[in-house]
């Protein structure tokens, strides 16, 4: 088995072509286990020079839902309210601790991630509660 370090942009190329070509190969094998090294070193190379940052908790949540074809009511399904599941989609509404743990462990989706502080909609009180408080700003 012949491996060697990827430092160059033409070795991540030569290395991406060995993996399309022992694509498949089974478990095991000298050719499995030379795709397994391949496939770590080629990860190593791509996470240190095209690092991806991680989604916002809202964001990864949208992507889930998008890709499992699921709807807001899905979320509202496993939030236990379709209210609550708007508001966290618009960003009214921050996760509480709850959400994540159901989110988690119902879609399988990392806590770490979840967790992470994100930025929520900035809304302005309407004229009535304006009205309530005593005027209305400007």
């Amino acid at each position: 088995m012949d491996i060697r370090p990827i430092r160059t942009h033409e070795d991540h190329k030569e290395a991406l072509r060995e993996i399309e070509r022992l694509w498949g190969a089974d478990v095991g094998t000298p050719a499995g286990d030379k795709l397994d090294v391949l496939v770590t070193l080629v990860e190593a190379y791509e996470n240190m020079h095209w690092p991806i940052e991680a989604q916002d908790p809202v964001e990864l949540i949208k992507a889930h839902m998008e890709t499992s074809g699921l709807t807001q009511a899905d979320l509202g399904a496993v939030l236990r309210s379709t209210p609550r599941a708007s508001e966290i989609l618009n960003r009214k509404r921050a996760l509480s601790m709850d959400m994540v743990y159901r989110l988690s462990r119902e879609w399988h989706l990392p806590a770490d991630q979840l967790v992470r502080p994100y930025h929520l909609a900035v809304t302005r009180p309407s004229t009535k509660q304006a009205s309530q408080r005593g005027g209305s700003r400007p």
